[in-house]
């Protein structure tokens, strides 16, 4: 079935489930908030990556506008609801001023492997304490999803694209871990560079060999 859809493409992608904070400001996507508010429906954000609006994005409802000015502007709480693909791109939608989009919805598969989460979440820690990251891992690995943790390992825009369009959850797991088990030596080792250049300079006692 093909649905019409407002879109707010952005140059980021957003993950089914994710929250996510907007700044409005721009005539089009003020007609669209508006919209959205007045008639409960839905909006899609496509990424923009290398001056292209990629074909899979993710679908959010509103939900709540905050801060609104005399000027229109304002900030929005959003969230995302599924994933969908584009079959028809209007760069501006019959009436409106924002761009649109004939699309279809993609199914959601949700079943984990806790075995695959249990060493994401072990190569997650790692990650986090090699980069210093403020946010606490998933206190379990039976509590979260790839797309929970998708933009805390280390991924580029595309290939946080990339992992959108994977269709299933368990591909998902195997994506982020292939991904932490190619990135974590790379980390460790810089680490180990990062320790070794900082002992330059320092008066150091070292046992000489004997022969």
């Amino acid at each position: 079935m093909t649905d019409f859809l407002p879109l707010f493409p952005l140059q980021l992608v957003v993950y089914p489930g994710e929250k996510l904070n907007l700044h409005i400001f721009e005539a089009r996507y003020k007609q669209l908030v508006r919209e959205c508010e007045e008639n409960k429906i839905t909006f899609g954000i496509p990424a923009y990556i290398g001056d292209k609006i990629m074909p899979v994005g993710t679908e959010l409802e509103l939900l709540s506008i905050e801060n609104k000015k005399e000027n229109g502007e304002m900030d929005i709480k959003t969230r995302g609801i599924g994933s969908f693909k584009m079959k028809e791109f209007y760069a501006q939608a019959p009436n409106k001023l924002y761009p649109g989009a004939d699309i279809t919805r993609l199914p959601l598969d949700d079943t984990f492997d806790l075995s695959l989460n249990e060493a994401i979440l072990l190569q997650v820690v790692q990650l986090f304490d090699l980069l210093d990251i403020e946010k606490k891992p998933p206190r379990s690995a039976n509590i979260f999803r790839v797309y929970d943790i998708a933009h805390y390992i280390g991924l580029d825009i595309e290939q946080e694209y990339a992992l959108l369009v994977v269709p299933t959850e368990l591909e998902r797991q195997e994506f982020a871990h292939d991904h932490l088990k190619k990135l974590l030596p790379t980390l460790v080792s810089m680490e180990k560079s990062k320790e070794r250049a900082q002992l330059n300079g320092h008066f150091k006692n070292l046992i000489p060999p004997r022969f």
